[in-house]
């Protein structure tokens, strides 16, 4: 059947949506290269790049145990700096990982939907798989949490260098930014993202030409691009080296966020813009600071600010501020996104999304997390004072997400990249040696705040455990439960139940069996609309679907159809108007007369099962049930048109 020329046309359209960002790449003239270039600038390399206003700071004075700013060290920590952009960040992310993508789209989730453990449930390491990757995403929410305090608190601390009349202004300063900033996350960002690619530009323009302008003063510090100054600082402070990896590592922060962010620019942008522009300034800046210590160890205190001329001081510190502030927006971003992806993947519950942008479908707004992200930015400055004191905390939630990376990467890698074993088990054992050597180096932190993104990580893990075991279990039971469609329409004809008019659509995550709502609907009712729909919305672990792909329909009996929607975990699914498309194919709904049957399940603790949750997990799966949204605001269904049926299933 020949399809409609609004239907072929809304059907190209999905398939141009369906593009990665790669794909779209391929296609730009050199001036969309460039809108693109700066696009990368002010989204995804805010983090790493604003990490050098705090790094070296937390090296030499983090509040706990402060490094002495001598010639070996600082040549040292520079060189170690120097390595670690250079073998972490730019080898092992931009030449391997960044390869890992799924459909364009990359991050955390997108490594778990790769390996497709729900898909192998039988086999025990992929519930291990998919646990680590619950894990990684974890300490990547509470990284998320610390990002805007320490990045926002370490600009506003330039004013103390200005003059020490600031210091007691610098902790209310940040945390009305931080305000303002979250305040305005519900207008959307259309606007100011502009502004973004421009400022940054300036951003890494400056903290280059301030390397250069360090550099010039003490051109022996370029020494350090020889590793041997690293290992003469292992043997100089033996220990004490090891313990201050945890802030050598704070300069690759914002590489995880790089990696998610491939989706909206593809691999070849991101890659270009770090080593021909982000790369050089950043360690023109390291060294720039590193040449200053190695004229005047006492700038150790701030060794950004310090490289500053005094003329020019006030006027970085409103650009640090401002970058600050861009890389926290990108991490909020970042952090909606993530949420609507793990709901979407079934992960957590859903929370209401708002969309904040017609055009841009990536522009979205998620109020939960969006307050939940200002509390515990508020909380952290006033507990830690500083960035130096905030750095103890930053690290371990980072390196536990880049830890994770690397393990889901080698699978990936084997599984569909098809590497051979010897070589996936060599970028395995090197790069997880380098970063459990700095995740070893973060745990000792722990006591001086590490302890916080830890609690936070586990409490996202718990929850987001227990409501992926939580649905497993209460699936399984209610399939147990479930009669075939044969069964319900001998039923229905044994019984002479009454059939009224209209469509009545039941969703249902079954693709065989009828859905428990509908029995229990003609069990309550004795009736039943002559035209039934059995509607199974599900979401593929790629990001995007094409319109081929996504709609399926089956007549199953006269009168009784079988729908199947499948959305990529990046859209947004719109059940009224995939039914509308489903007249070209013969289905014919009045969707103004539909009522749309919807089930909601409450789980009934089964002591004693061996299969189950412990009793708390039970009560947990119950709370959160009950408090996240309802599916049709996901699916934008209207409300008026809803009939939810509650249903109690023992797990």
């Amino acid at each position: 059947m020949s399809q409609p020329s609004e239907v072929r046309a809304a059907n190209r359209a999905d398939r141009l949506r369906g593009e990665s960002a790669e794909e779209k790449a391929g296609r730009q003239s050199a001036g969309e290269r460039a809108r693109v270039a700066l696009a990368v600038l002010g989204v995804v390399y805010g983090d790493l790049g604003t990490s050098a206003i705090y790094a070296l700071h937390a090296v030499f004075t983090n509040g706990y145990e402060p490094l002495a700013p001598n010639a070996v060290n600082v040549l040292g920590v520079v060189s170690l700096v120097f390595w670690t952009l250079i073998v972490v960040v730019s080898l092992k992310y931009m030449s391997f990982v960044l390869r890992a993508d799924n459909r364009g789209e990359g991050g955390t989730f997108a490594l778990i939907a790769l390996l497709r453990p729900w898909r192998h449930v039988e086999q025990r390491g992929r519930h291990a798989l998919v646990l680590l990757g619950l894990a990684g995403a974890s300490m990547l929410y509470a990284g998320i949490m610390i990002t805007p305090a320490i990045s926002i608190l370490s600009a506003v601390e330039g004013l103390r260098v200005a003059s020490s009349d600031f210091t007691p202004y610098v902790v209310p300063i940040t945390l009305v930014i931080l305000v303002l900033l979250f305040a305005v996350q519900r207008l959307g960002t259309a606007r100011i993202g502009a502004a973004f690619g421009p400022i940054m530009t300036v951003w890494f323009l400056a903290i280059g030409a301030l390397g250069v302008y360090g550099i010039a003063q003490a051109p022996q510090v370029l020494a350090a691009v020889d590793p041997r100054h690293a290992l003469a600082f292992f043997r100089a402070e033996g220990l004490a080296a090891f313990i201050v990896l945890f802030a050598v590592f704070l300069v690759t922060t914002g590489a995880e966020a790089m990696y998610a962010d491939i989706g909206h620019f593809g691999r070849r942008p991101i890659r270009q813009v770090w080593f021909f522009f982000v790369l050089p300034a950043l360690l023109l800046n390291y060294f720039g600071q590193a040449a200053l210590l190695l004229r005047d160890p006492h700038a150790a205190a701030q060794p950004f600010y310090h490289l500053i001329p005094p003329i020019l001081l006030y006027p970085v510190v409103g650009l640090a501020t401002l970058a600050t502030v861009i890389a926290s927006q990108a991490t909020i971003s970042g952090a909606f996104s993530m949420t609507r992806q793990a709901g979407r993947l079934g992960m957590m519950p859903r929370s209401r999304v708002v969309q904040t942008s017609q055009e841009a479908a990536g522009q979205i707004y998620v109020p939960l997390v969006n307050w939940m992200l200002l509390a515990a930015a508020v909380v952290l400055v006033l507990m830690f004072q500083s960035s130096d004191r905030l750095a103890s905390t930053y690290g371990i939630s980072v390196s536990t997400a880049m830890v994770v990376t690397t393990v889901l990467a080698f699978f990936v890698a084997r599984e569909r990249g098809h590497w051979p074993l010897g070589a996936a088990l060599l970028f395995l054992a090197v790069f997880l040696v380098i970063d459990g050597a700095y995740f070893a180096s973060n745990l000792l932190q722990v006591p001086h705040g590490g302890w916080f993104p830890v609690g936070v990580g586990a409490l996202c893990f718990i929850v987001m455990s227990t409501w992926r075991r939580g649905g497993e279990l209460m699936a399984r039971q209610t399939d147990r439960q479930a009669r075939s469609i044969d069964e319900l329409i001998e039923a229905l004809e044994r019984d002479k139940v009454a059939r009224v008019g209209g469509t009545a659509v039941f969703l249902t995550l079954r693709r065989e069996a009828t859905p428990p709502a509908l029995v229990h609907h003609v069990e309550r009712n004795h009736a039943l609309q002559q035209q039934v729909v059995l509607l199974t919305v599900l979401s593929e672990d790629v990001p995007r679907t094409t319109a081929d792909e996504r709609l399926e329909l089956v007549e199953i009996k006269p009168g009784f159809f079988r729908v199947v929607l499948r959305y990529g975990y990046m859209q947004q699914p719109n059940i009224p108007s995939a039914l509308a498309n489903c007249k070209a194919l013969g289905l014919k709904i009045d969707l103004k007369d539909a009522t749309y049957y919807v089930e909601r399940l409450s789980p009934v603790s089964g002591r004693g099962r061996r299969d189950g949750m412990a009793a708390w997990r039970d009560a947990l799966l119950g709370l959160l049930m009950r408090n996240s949204t309802d599916v049709t605001v996901g699916y934008q269904i209207p409300s008026e048109q809803v009939v939810e049926i509650g249903l109690r299933v023992r797990i």
